[in-house]
């Protein structure tokens, strides 16, 4: 068993990156709609469904961590729905279609896909996985509210500077997404 709060912490920072992802997909659904339609693994009349299925499985998720009783679900959900991203991800790759635009954040930050990308979402459901192991039963106190807070924000910024760096590289390299385009509104 393990202390309660490294699993709150990554409970809270999965919903807020679950969350945000799904805002960013909602504020331009044509645009992740064409972005779904890009990986070329879906029949073109399943990107809407598929989509809107994509859109509340994040929306679900980044709820469910912040209901005890159903973190552990959220907690595979979110693996799975990570592994999933991964493997569309890898199957492109192995096609030799690496300007694909990974569809991670919506219209405001088109990037193309990447073993990066495929490594981080495998990351990601890595680090989803371990808030379903069983915690220590104890009552949380200040303190822990002082650390969890800061570690959400600490694990916020550390993908935030992993993130912008992907970026980076990726114009170094040529990206077909130039970083003018992050841009997008």
């Amino acid at each position: 068993m393990i202390d309660p709060v490294p699993p709150w912490v990554l409970r809270a920072a999965l919903s807020l990156l679950f969350g945000t992802a799904a805002a960013h997909k909602l504020r331009d659904v044509g645009s992740f709609r064409r972005a779904l339609e890009g990986y070329q693994l879906l029949p073109p009349l399943w990107a809407v469904p598929a989509g809107a299925a994509l859109i509340a499985v994040e929306l679900g998720v980044a709820l469910a961590f912040w209901l005890p009783p159903l973190s552990a679900s959220a907690a595979m959900a979110a693996a799975a729905l990570l592994l999933v991203y991964a493997g569309a991800m890898a199957v492109n790759l192995r096609r030799g279609r690496r300007d694909v635009d990974c569809g991670c954040f919506g219209p405001a930050r088109r990037r193309p896909i990447s073993s990066t990308l495929v490594a981080r979402n495998v990351a990601l459901a890595a680090a989803a996985l371990t808030v379903a192991l069983p915690v220590q039963p104890r009552a949380l106190i200040w303190i822990d509210a002082v650390t969890i807070t800061a570690g959400v924000l600490l694990l916020a910024l550390l993908y935030a500077a992993i993130d912008g760096l992907l970026v980076v590289s990726a114009d170094a390299v040529g990206s077909p997404f130039p970083l003018a385009e992050a841009a997008h509104d």
